[in-house]
């Protein structure tokens, strides 16, 4: 009897050490063993079948999910031999942990087109240098299906309504009457038009209707979400499209348009317009553009339309969204906006972020993707690839060929579309600024009462200047002394004789003209001429030189002052002058208050009827009309990652137009 015990228990110590030992890594990625019920195969996309699956993470530990279902997805790819999956949990789960939804649908990419197998999570992390707020999850792991490895695959979200997706109002089910049917509403241009979908009356855009659930929707929501899109496109097709308030921008987030397209070219997507989402929330009169969703045959990967390194996508993509962005180029500040802040995403870094991007999950997929391919080989054509390589290093590296190339060519593109516009005359208002030279970029500075130019340094305050009005003239006082730019120049003169003088710093006097300038605007870059009323000379940044401490010289005026860049100048504002508001002055006290913290750094709205707070939304812009950001009224706005300086609050409450500036410090 104690024998038989004795064997009871080794068995039964046993049998956990013997179930872990099935679940083993493949390479150094987690592994998800996926066991259909009797192993029954996954034919459809259509009908779900029961399974286990078995989830073993980076640290070996084991996760285990009873009476999962599973079907095929997708459209095109599920054509593929490598075949995509959609997975939905008995219950909502935090699949990916923490900052992650927790839901009960989740996708798993196969990304059978992407020889590189990152397109799609490269652009998801585009998405999120952007302004994007819902960007796709990107998790890899090794499949094995009924005992079968399949492959490399990606965890992603389903694109649906929730927090940490697309995190908009959940409209109830059933809708109650008098409820509030203005949003959310999911949305997207769907070129292949399944499920609750309608065609639109002026452009014929095929619109899917995603959230409420097409079981769920009912004949109000369908009606409302169907004449409000309608509205929008009246408004881009009218005469007036161009109107800010009676054009199509007054009802689309500003922001997320020029994101979510910029995303598109940047990427090279030709279905990025075949397949757009959008959406709308409750009580927020505003469409926003995104998430950004199926990018397995971006960046140059689709021999259909060749060479898309370097044409753009609003010309040669596929149709759908295609005629409303067409329609919006020809907005001039549609154009605008795209250069603008294209170049700002240059200038954060933008290149160097794909690229490190690239590098750091081509480090991470590395053994997988040996793996993947010695199943399903890597020189094979799977769908419409434009290149074949023998190696994953090859494909990866045309990846990042690719987004060199690209990024470049738009830059050239957005500029030349960009439109032309002469430099306004200069209207001081009431902040510093800071003068910069168009050949060297660096800031008109002192040393000692000696004016030159230095770098251009955060918090240099020798570098500020006070503009002030002087009759038909100005004075500029720099910050730090309170002595006027003056041109010391001694002796007769004329526009182009006694030239070569470095300009001073001296004692303000209105009454001395060698004080007084003339602000010339040039061209059509923003760019002006300092004008010397006592000498008729023009400010000169002396050889053009790099150096700090070049001097600044009183130098010819003649036909070359709107093409030499040493005698151009950028008025830069650059903080707001002491005697003004430093924080947000209070709007409509007995409605509400828009409020500044200097601590946090935050911008916020309060009332004492919050609901009104949720209603409208407010943009953020900085001094040269940038967007900086848009937030609903009943949240915070961070500023910490904004340079100081002064910047301007829009909003749109009860019919009426509003703005306020602040100082962020």
């Amino acid at each position: 009897m104690r024998n038989k015990l004795h064997i009871l228990l080794l068995i039964f110590i046993m049998m956990p050490l013997c179930s872990l030992a099935q679940w083993n890594q493949i390479s150094d990625l987690p592994v998800m063993y996926i066991e259909t019920f009797d192993n029954v195969p996954i034919t459809s996309k259509d009908y779900y079948v029961y399974a286990n699956i078995h989830y073993l993470n980076e640290e070996g530990h084991i996760q285990d999910y009873d009476s999962v279902e599973i079907r095929g997805r997708g459209n095109s790819t599920w054509n593929m031999p490598k075949k995509p999956y959609r997975i939905k949990f008995k219950q909502k789960e935090k699949f990916l942990g923490q900052g992650y939804a927790k839901a009960k649908k989740w996708t798993l990419l196969a990304n059978a087109a992407d020889k590189t197998l990152m397109r799609n999570a490269l652009t998801s992390a585009l998405g999120e240098f952007t302004s994007l707020k819902f960007n796709p999850a990107a998790k890899f792991v090794d499949v094995v299906l009924n005992g079968k490895y399949i492959g490399n695959y990606q965890i992603s979200d389903q694109i649906d309504v929730r927090p940490h997706r697309v995190n908009i109002v959940e409209q109830e089910v059933p809708l109650a009457d008098g409820a509030d049917i203005s949003g959310g509403y999911l949305l997207e241009v769907d070129g292949f038009q399944d499920g609750n979908c309608f065609t639109t009356n002026y452009y014929s855009a095929p619109v899917r209707i995603h959230h409420p659930d097409e079981e769920d929707i009912v004949t109000l929501q369908n009606a409302y979400i169907r004449n409000y899109i309608n509205m929008f496109e009246r408004r881009l097709r009218s005469s007036k499209f161009t109107d800010p308030v009676e054009g199509y921008r007054h009802v689309v987030d500003e922001a997320s348009l020029i994101d979510w397209y910029l995303c598109t070219e940047i990427s090279a997507n030709i279905d990025g317009f075949y397949s757009t989402y959008f959406y709308k929330d409750q009580n927020d009169s505003l469409l926003y553009f995104g998430p950004l969703w199926d990018y397995d045959i971006a960046y140059d990967n689709d021999y259909r339309i060749r060479n898309t390194t370097y044409r753009l996508m609003a010309d040669d993509a596929y149709d759908g969204s295609k005629k409303w962005v067409r329609r919006m180029w020809e907005d001039p500040w549609f154009a605008r906006q795209v250069y603008v802040r294209y170049k700002e995403l240059l200038d954060k870094g933008l290149v160097d972020y794909l690229q490190n991007k690239v590098d750091s999950l081509a480090r991470l997929l590395q053994k997988s993707q040996e793996k993947n391919y010695e199943k399903w080989g890597i020189q094979n054509r799977v769908y419409h690839e434009l290149v074949l390589y023998s190696s994953y290093e090859q494909y990866v590296n045309d990846l990042k060929e690719f987004i060199n190339n690209r990024c470049y060519f738009l830059e050239v593109t957005f500029a030349d579309k960009k439109p032309i516009e002469p430099t306004p005359p200069f209207t001081p208002a009431d902040y510093y600024y800071r003068l910069q030279n168009a050949r060297s970029a660096k800031a008109l500075d002192i040393s000692e009462t000696s004016v030159c130019q230095y770098s251009n340094l955060q918090g240099r305050e020798s570098q500020d200047w006070i503009i002030r009005p002087v009759g038909d003239y100005f004075q500029i006082i720099n910050r730090t002394n309170n002595l006027a730019l003056n041109d010391p120049t001694v002796g007769e003169c004329t526009p182009t004789t006694n030239v070569g003088t470095q300009l001073n710093v001296v004692s303000p006097d209105e009454n001395s003209e060698s004080q007084l300038w003339e602000i010339i605007p040039q061209g059509t870059e923003g760019f002006y001429n300092l004008l010397n009323v006592h000498t008729q000379h023009i400010a000169n940044l002396e050889g053009g030189s790099s150096n700090d401490y070049a001097r600044i010289l009183s130098y010819n005026n003649d036909e070359r002052n709107g093409e030499s860049m040493n005698r151009l100048w950028y008025l830069v504002p650059n903080g707001q002058l002491p005697e003004e508001i430093t924080g947000v002055r209070d709007i409509e006290p007995d409605e509400y208050v828009l409020a500044y913290d200097p601590m946090t750094q935050e911008l916020h709205f309060a009332s004492e009827t919050p609901d009104l707070l949720q209603r409208f939304n407010a943009h953020v812009y900085s001094t040269n009309g940038q967007l900086i950001g848009t937030f609903r009224a009943d949240q915070r706005f961070a500023m910490s990652s904004q340079p100081r300086g002064i910047y301007i609050v829009k909003w749109q409450c009860g019919g009426k137009s509003r703005s306020a500036k602040f100082q962020n410090q």
